[in-house]
């Protein structure tokens, strides 16, 4: 369990296709921290840690993993979010987040404004029903409040601190990125369906 909100940044170091899977070595300044067998969010996505040496932790995407994140576009020198998982005695300030993510989203514009960014994302239309005006939602890891809310696409504001400190700075239009809508959105949607049906 996460809150997103970011810790630090890797770099992706090397990348070893085996089989399905890809197995990647991330050096950041969180590396030396961790312990074998933790789950650290890397860009929204739970994995778990395997390896470590100098700096630099070890993980493996499978190709679940694969199939439903932006992983497989990660090339040597990316630049990725990382968050541990959350203590239970930490305050939550962002939102509950699982690092399981639902789909991915397409940048479809970037605006600068005097101190910020605005940007505007482009996801399946059969998740609309799980994007709200002023809720959370997990893009990259990050936790962020989304407006401008439509059937396929919502805008989010990027504050200078969190450009600063996060991937998101390297994000252009046409990118794609890891998105994981709030949990209790989606366990009421579901509640919802069910009592209808």
């Amino acid at each position: 369990m996460f809150t997103g909100i970011i810790e630090s940044t890797g770099e992706i170091k090397q990348i070893t296709v085996s089989g399905a899977n890809r197995i990647y070595w991330i050096a950041s300044s969180l590396s030396s921290e961790l312990k074998i067998d933790q789950s650290v969010s890397h860009d929204g996505v739970c994995l778990t840690v395997e390896k470590l040496k100098e700096g630099m932790h070890r993980v493996t995407a499978i190709e679940e993993t694969l199939k439903k994140t932006n992983l497989e576009q990660w090339k040597t020198g990316t630049l990725i979010n990382l968050e541990r998982s959350l203590l239970m005695n930490a305050r939550i300030d962002g939102h509950i987040v699982q690092g399981h993510v639902d789909s991915t989203a397409t940048c479809v514009g970037k605006k600068e404004l005097k101190g910020s960014y605005e940007l505007q994302f482009k996801f399946p239309k059969k998740f609309s029903n799980l994007v709200i005006e002023k809720g959370s939602i997990c893009i990259n890891g990050i936790s962020l409040t989304v407006f401008a809310v439509k059937k396929k696409t919502f805008k989010v504001a990027i504050i200078p601190y969190t450009l600063e400190h996060t991937n998101i700075k390297t994000l252009s239009v046409g990118d794609k990125v890891n998105i994981e809508f709030d949990l209790v959105g989606k366990y009421i949607t579901r509640n919802a369906q069910l009592y209808h049906n």
